[in-house]
C-alpha cells in the first residue's frame, strides 16, 4: 500500500495531481491511499487513480491506524510535523524533502521560491519517479442540472486579505452582464452573504447566488462547462485551469509564480500588482496588491482570454 499525505484544500489537491498520477504509474499494482479531507471526495474521484481516501484534515489526526504502508509520500509540506506523522505509520520507505529537525536526511532540499506543481514533481523526480507537470486535467463530471456557458465570479476566499474588494466584483459583474454574460456567484456557505452583497450591488437576482448551494462536485461541473471564471487565488481558479476554461485570477499577497496558472496556457491570465512596500497596511480588508488591481485591468484580461478562446475555436473548426 502507498500512503500519500496531502491534508489541505481544493487548490492544494489540484496542484498535486501530476504527482499523484506519477505515483499511480510508478506503483500500478499497489493500493494508493490519499490522506486528505473527506470533503474533497468528489474531486478525488475526478482525479482518478486513488483507491481510497482517508479523512485527514491538517496534521492533528492520530498515527496511521492501519498496516504499515510499503511507501509513505509527503506531499503536504517540508516537515517536521508532516514527516513525523508519516514516520509514525512505520512505512518501509518515506519519500519526502530533507528535514534535519525531523531527523530525515534523505530527499532533496526544499526550495521556497518554486511553483507548487513543480515542487512535488521535483520531489518525485529526485526519487526516480518521473512526473509530468502539465498533467493537470481532471475528468469531466457527469452532466447535471446546473446551467452551462455561464461566467463564474468567485469573490470569496478563506483568507480575507486575498479577496478583491466586493464593490469591484460588483462593478465587474455589471460590466460583464452588459456584455451579454450570464453571471453567477459562487462560494462556500460562509461566503454566501458576501456573494449576495455583490449580486445586490450588481443588480443581479438572488438566483444568481450559488454560494453555499453547490457541493464540490457541482462546483466542478459548473466550472467545467463555464464560459469564464474570475476569482482570487483560490480553489475555483485551479478548477478552471484543470478544465481549460478561460480564467482571470487576481493575486495577492502571494505572487502567481508560486500558485498561478501555467504561463504556457494562453486561456488563463494572472494579475498581480507586484512587489511593494506594504508596511503601512493595517491588515484589514484586501491586501494592497489586490486593492491595486483596477476594474479596467480585469476587463482587459477578460478580453484577452476570450479572444484566445475565439481564435482557438476557429482554428479547431
Amino acid at each position: 500500500m502507498i500512503l500519500v499525505l496531502r491534508a489541505l484544500g481544493v487548490g492544494d489537491l489540484i496542484t498535486a495531481v501530476p504527482a499523484l498520477r506519477a505515483l499511480r504509474a510508478a506503483y500500478p499494482g499497489r493500493e494508493l491511499v490519499l490522506a486528505a479531507p473527506a470533503g474533497l471526495a468528489p474531486l478525488v474521484d475526478l482525479v482518478g487513480g486513488v483507491d481510497r481516501l482517508v479523512d485527514t484534515a491538517g496534521l492533528d489526526r492520530p498515527a496511521w491506524p492501519g498496516a504499515a504502508p510499503e511507501v509513505a509520500v509527503n506531499l503536504h509540506g517540508r516537515g517536521p510535523r508532516s514527516h513525523r506523522l508519516l514516520a509514525a505509520a512505520r512505512p518501509g520507505r518515506l519519500l519526502a524533502f530533507a528535514n534535519s529537525a525531523a531527523g530525515f536526511a534523505d530527499g532533496p532540499p526544499w526550495a521556497a521560491d518554486e511553483h507548487e506543481v513543480d515542487r512535488w514533481c521535483r520531489l518525485l523526480s529526485w526519487y526516480g519517479i518521473p512526473a509530468d507537470r502539465t498533467d493537470l486535467a481532471l475528468r469531466r463530471p457527469a452532466p447535471g442540472r446546473l446551467p452551462t456557458g455561464v461566467t463564474v465570479l468567485h469573490p470569496g476566499s478563506k483568507i480575507p486579505a486575498k479577496r478583491w474588494p466586493a464593490e469591484r466584483f460588483a462593478a465587474l459583474a455589471r460590466a460583464l452582464t452588459d456584455r451579454g454574460h450570464r453571471v453567477l456567484l459562487t462560494g462556500s456557505t460562509d461566503e454566501r452573504a458576501l456573494a449576495a452583497r455583490v449580486a445586490d450591488a450588481a443588480g443581479l437576482p438572488p438566483s444568481a447566488v450559488l454560494a453555499g448551494r453547490t457541493d464540490l462536485g457541482a462546483l466542478a461541473a459548473l466550472v467545467a462547462d463555464a464560459r469564464l471564471v474570475v476569482s482570487g487565488d483560490t480553489g475555483v481558479a485551479h478548477l478552471a485551469t484543470a478544465y481549460g476554461i478561460a480564467s482571470v485570477v487576481l493575486f495577492g499577497p502571494v505572487p502567481p509564480a508560486h500558485w498561478g496558472p501555467p504561463p504556457d496556457r494562453p486561456r488563463h491570465r494572472a494579475l498581480w500588482a507586484g512587489e511593494g512596500d506594504w508596511r503601512w497596511w493595517d491588515g484589514v480588508g484586501s491586501h494592497p496588491t489586490l486593492a491595486a488591481l483596477r476594474l479596467d485591468e480585469v476587463l482587459a484580461a477578460v478580453d484577452e482570454v476570450e479572444r484566445v478562446v475565439r481564435v482557438s475555436g476557429a482554428i479547431a473548426a
